[in-house]
């Protein structure tokens, strides 16, 4: 194995591996359809970043009491989502490494179950990232539509229980797909849940910026100065929907690539589609790397108690 090969069972369809060399295949050999040729450095390197990061966010959140709120604590259980590609990036890194130099030898079929973990934690981290990212969005919306009732709504025990839910729901989804990654109805599922929270996202990100567009309105006409409340979920609005575009950037060829695997597992473009597989895994690893830093920059109690955890300021 001489590049990093985390979610080994997608790389290659099998409905493409399996039957003869037809000139299909052959056509998507060319040149231009080779693949980038990623170095494992750039995986192990974006991953330790990554890693970082998110781990001085769940720093930030549970150090400073004042970020003790179900928002919050719904962007620590991202953070963690995104902790899980880097764990499992540098989980396969390792294991490729010891086994190239001859540290560890294992049966294949060891090996095999191993890739399946990792597999599997990866598998995980896409939906828990992407529920997540639909819960803070929902988080958000009872946040500026029904701001005074918030507290009476989004209680710490209901929020406990949507995040132990998403996590229970993230683990066997990821269970199933691994099992049963052969079949098409495994994979339309994945599909359909990630469109299906792209539109949840997007109607409620466009519904809250209209009525944050209209209460301006009234006020510039009213001659009024704006609402502290009102200017914030404003903001948070846009930290979201930078977000939502970040992870729809980063993960969406790799969705695209399994839309293929479904569709055209044979087609000339779709066989030189798959062999960018490592630069979709590049890109959503980035992904992990880019949240933190807009959490950050967008977020100045957070951005502030980054700073003392840097700095030990306890």
């Amino acid at each position: 194995m001489s590049t990093l090969a985390p979610l080994r069972l997608l790389r290659e369809p099998w409905n493409a591996s399996e039957g003869n060399q037809s000139n299909t295949t052959v056509g998507a050999s060319s040149s231009w359809c080779q693949g980038l040729d990623i170095p494992n450095e750039l995986f192990l390197a974006l991953g330790l970043v990554s890693l970082v990061e998110n781990l001085l966010v769940v720093a930030a959140i549970l150090k400073n009491r004042n970020l003790h709120s179900p928002t919050y604590y719904f962007i620590c259980c991202l953070a963690v989502s995104d902790m899980l590609v880097s764990i499992s990036n540098l989980a396969e890194m390792l294991f490729m490494l010891l086994l190239e130099h001859g540290v560890l030898v294992m049966r294949p079929s060891i090996v095999r179950h191993m890739d399946n973990v990792i597999d599997m934690l990866i598998c995980s981290s896409v939906v828990s990232s992407l529920s997540f990212l639909g819960v803070i969005a929902v988080d958000r919306y009872i946040t500026i539509f029904y701001a005074l009732r918030y507290h009476s709504i989004m209680t710490l025990q209901r929020a406990v229980v949507t995040m132990a839910s998403v996590w229970l729901a993230s683990t066997v989804s990821s269970t199933v797909l691994i099992t049963y990654y052969h079949s098409n109805t495994i994979l339309l599922c994945l599909i359909s849940f990630f469109l299906f929270m792209l539109i949840l996202m997007l109607v409620l990100y466009i519904h809250m910026f209209a009525l944050a567009r209209h209460h301006l309105h009234s006020i510039s006409s009213q001659q009024k100065p704006p609402a502290a409340h009102h200017g914030g979920s404003l903001k948070g609005a846009v930290t979201l929907t930078i977000l939502l575009g970040v992870f729809f950037i980063c993960w969406g060829p790799f969705f695209f690539h399994l839309i293929l695997i479904v569709t055209c597992p044979t087609n000339p473009f779709c066989t030189c589609f798959f062999s960018y597989f490592n630069l979709f895994l590049i890109l959503i690893i980035c992904n992990s790397v880019i949240d933190p830093l807009i959490y950050a920059f967008r977020s100045q109690e957070l951005r502030r108690t980054l700073r003392e955890v840097v700095t030990c300021s306890w």
